[in-house]
């Protein structure tokens, strides 16, 4: 058999390309087995949003005692980053002006003619460029039980990005002369960690009273800042300096401060921190480069995720304002608080589970009725009256 036959009989004789088909069978394994795996792994995203939307505080806890312990909070954060500005990216992209509505308020109010008494029932310049919606920026009377044909507690709604038409900011205006506000440490946070556990609830006293009148979100869990909170003698956690300090003081005045170390005063019945400051002075102190890179060194890395966040602020006349809204940053959320009138202010929690604002109205027996600001936020009156994990403020009647 010379070279030639030689070479044509081994080319008949031996199979053709199979190492090839081993590597053709090999890669549509494998493009199986990744296609499989992102079939999972969208499955489990579209379940964890449904789970979220469903859900919102069982995917809370979840988050909280499941997956931070096993993938770290800065993962967490950064999962939070991608799903709560995801979700406002949607918004931008299925939302326009004009499909906007204002926030359901709960509650009876008693229309725009307020004569204000010592609330600034002034309405509010709306310069974000929309088309307005009925009712932005005017104060309705928010009637409450406990002040029979009087104005103590009056709310509005405000949109402060440009940007998003749809990133509405509920504001609530209260007459502070005629309410005392007090806090309550969280039987877990913000001191369980370091063996401080409060008391989780609105004190007995107030409660039987009848003089209950509301009850709202404190700040952040010790693992997101470890910022400092003092009720009466129990300090739960230090005092940090550069941080926002809310002090209230036995005689019902409040003050908000840029807390460097110094003295607080006779009479402090309580001091809670949370962030850097959003508003001092009348300046928007979260736009300050210092502030901004405080921001960005915070433990829950919050200053560019789109969430919903509540605060508070003080106005020149010492009324007390508690704005809540989703799709926010803590500048948009800074500029709704200074378009009420706050010469400072203070972010307090953030995300659809934590923030909350709750009205109570005595009923028979010594039992109340309440109800949430607007149908879109959680209720917190059973934990609130009951205990609950986290920090908290309320208000009463003087």
């Amino acid at each position: 058999m010379n070279d030639a036959s030689r070479k044509m009989y081994y080319s008949q004789k031996q199979p053709k390309s199979e190492l090839p088909q081993e590597e053709k069978e090999s890669g549509s394994a494998w493009r199986k087995r990744l296609q499989s795996a992102l079939l999972v792994l969208l499955s489990l995203l579209i379940a964890l949003v449904l789970f979220i939307k469903l859900d919102t505080s069982g995917a809370a806890w979840l988050t909280d005692n499941v997956l931070r312990p096993v993938v770290g909070d800065g993962n967490i954060i950064r999962l939070e980053k991608i799903f709560f500005n995801t979700s406002d990216l949607v918004e931008r992209v299925t939302k326009n002006e004009n499909s906007v509505e204002a926030p359901r308020f709960e509650g009876e109010g008693s229309g725009d003619n307020l004569s204000g008494g010592k609330l600034d029932v002034t309405p509010l310049q709306v310069t974000n460029g929309f088309s307005p919606i009925e009712g932005e920026g005017v104060w309705h009377n928010r009637a409450l039980r406990s002040f029979p044909d009087k104005e103590v507690m009056a709310y509005t709604f405000v949109r402060p990005d440009p940007a998003r038409p749809y990133a509405v900011t509920t504001i609530v205006q209260m007459d502070m002369s005629v309410m005392h506000m007090g806090s309550v440490a969280g039987t877990k946070q913000p001191g369980g960690p370091v063996g401080k556990p409060g008391p989780g609830i609105v004190p007995k006293d107030i409660v039987a009273s009848g003089n209950l009148i509301a009850a709202f979100d404190g700040g952040f869990q010790y693992k997101d800042g470890e910022f400092g909170m003092i009720v009466g003698d129990t300090t739960y956690l230090p005092l940090k300096n550069d941080l926002a300090t809310l002090v209230g003081y036995t005689d019902g005045s409040l003050k908000i401060i840029d807390y460097t170390g110094q003295p607080l005063g006779d009479g402090v019945e309580f001091v809670r921190q949370n962030c850097p400051i959003l508003i001092q002075d009348g300046q928007m102190s979260v736009t300050d480069p210092r502030n901004k890179k405080l921001w960005g060194r915070l433990a829950a890395g919050t200053v560019d995720i789109y969430t919903w966040r509540s605060g508070v602020g003080l106005t020149k006349d010492g009324n007390l304002l508690f704005a809540v809204g989703n799709n926010l940053t803590p500048t948009t959320l800074a500029e709704a608080l200074k378009e009420a009138g706050a010469v400072n202010a203070i972010q307090l929690d953030i995300n659809p589970i934590w923030v909350r604002f709750n009205i109570f109205e005595p009923a028979d027996n010594g039992r109340y009725d309440s109800s949430t600001l607007t149908k879109d936020l959680q209720d917190g009156s059973k934990e609130y009256l009951n205990g609950y994990a986290k920090d908290f403020f309320y208000l009463y009647k003087k």
